[in-house]
């Protein structure tokens, strides 16, 4: 059944972007690993209220985004980065699982905040480490109290998706079938997004959005690779097309966006940068998994009433090769616009923290082209999507 027609509308109210700032991105057992993640996220969170006017006191929420909330990502990470950054007890925090969006969904959560009136001034991001705890670790927790992954064993999701083995791996190479696209096609992409992410730090274009952690404020993902070397590599399953040369990197890093009304803006005599011009999520078959960017966009697109030219700068997580490939293909983006200094195949995906880290560089490379509309969208685990679109001010 599809969805009705809904009218567009004006939201109430503008929800800005005062400032957007990220860690630099560890690899995995690099320069984050041993971070306690409340750290991590403190670390972002006092780079971005360190370059604000704003009293912390005014701010009414932390929406801070981790996916496997176990051992020191647990117990409402938001709250416990705040309070390690320093800031006031006074201010709440709460956690976001939407999976690999979950920072993204934290700021699309500011924004209504905002939006709507129940709040003012929003700080939102993410934070995660999984060199400290792996990936998946959360769904592997409940194998300690007879249950396996989160599904397996649901009678209604057995009924209606069977007994099968569901993987973002498996995904990913459904995808790259589906579309035929060929592995050279994904290294290709691949090569593309190391050499920009390296010319990208050679040129300094993330030194205005990276707050360092110490010492370290490098990107440590983005290497030196060839065609020659990646058809090299063995594929991550027997007949597959998806090698890990053209999957996302393991991370570490955190993230942080400031939001604000326009009364908080005239009050404390901030400076927006961009307004929040649309956020939304769609859904797509959870077993492909990972192409509800294609649907979302649509309907953010139909929503807004523009058109993907209309955007001069997009961010779309590089999970995989073939995500961005087949999203590419299905809205018509052009490829110079998309992931123009790099993506998460050469500068990693912090899972958490990815969201509010790609929001960060959309708001700087917007800037640097002079650009008026931008959009960012994720892929997500349970085949879920968010997109946000945004609208330089100056």
């Amino acid at each position: 059944m599809s969805a009705p027609t809904r009218r567009r509308y004006a939201p109430m109210r503008e929800a800005y972007v005062i400032d957007a700032v990220r860690t630099p991105v560890g690899k995995r057992g690099g320069a984050l690993a041993e971070v306690h993640p409340a750290d991590l996220g403190a670390a972002a969170i006092q780079g971005l209220l360190g370059r604000s006017a704003i009293d912390p006191v005014a701010v009414d929420d932390v929406v801070f985004g981790c996916c496997d909330t176990i051992g020191p990502q647990a117990g409402n990470i938001a709250r416990t980065a705040w309070l390690a950054a320093g800031y006031p007890e006074s201010v709440p925090g709460v956690t976001v699982d939407r999976q690999c969006g979950s920072s993204q969904q934290a700021i699309t959560f500011g924004a209504q905040a905002v939006m709507s009136g129940t709040a003012e001034v929003i700080v939102a991001g993410g934070v995660q480490n999984m060199s400290a705890i792996p990936i998946s670790a959360a769904m592997l927790a409940g194998q300690q109290y007879g249950f396996d992954a989160p599904f397996v064993g649901a009678q209604g999701w057995d009924h209606r998706y069977g007994t099968g083995e569901v993987s973002q791996f498996n995904s990913a190479n459904m995808i790259a079938e589906k579309w035929d696209i060929s592995r050279e096609a994904m290294e290709a992409w691949a090569l593309r997004s190391h050499d920009r992410a390296r010319k990208a730090i050679v040129e300094g274009k993330f030194d205005r959005e990276i707050v360092p952690v110490g010492d370290f404020w490098i990107d440590e993902g983005p290497r030196e690779t060839s065609m020659e070397k990646m058809a090299g590599l063995k594929p991550l399953a027997e007949g597959s097309r998806i090698t890990a040369a053209v999957a996302s990197q393991i991370s570490d890093g955190a993230s942080a966006t400031l939001l604000a009304s326009e009364w908080a803006v005239q009050e404390y005599g901030l400076t927006p940068r961009a307004r929040i011009h649309h956020v939304s999520a769609r859904g797509a078959d959870p077993i492909l998994m990972l192409t509800a960017p294609i649907p979302a966009t649509r309907w953010a697109l139909e929503q807004t009433g523009l058109t993907i030219d209309d955007m001069d700068v997009i961010e779309i997580n590089e999970a995989f090769a073939s995500v961005v490939l087949a999203w590419i293909e299905e809205t018509g983006a052009d490829p110079e616009k998309v992931n123009v200094n790099g993506g998460a195949i050469a500068l990693g995906h912090p899972l958490g923290a990815t969201g509010a880290k790609l929001f960060a560089s959309l708001l700087n490379e917007l800037e640097r082209v002079n650009g008026r509309y931008g959009m960012l969208t994720i892929c997500e685990g349970g085949g879920t999507a968010n997109v946000t679109i945004i609208e330089r001010l100056g």
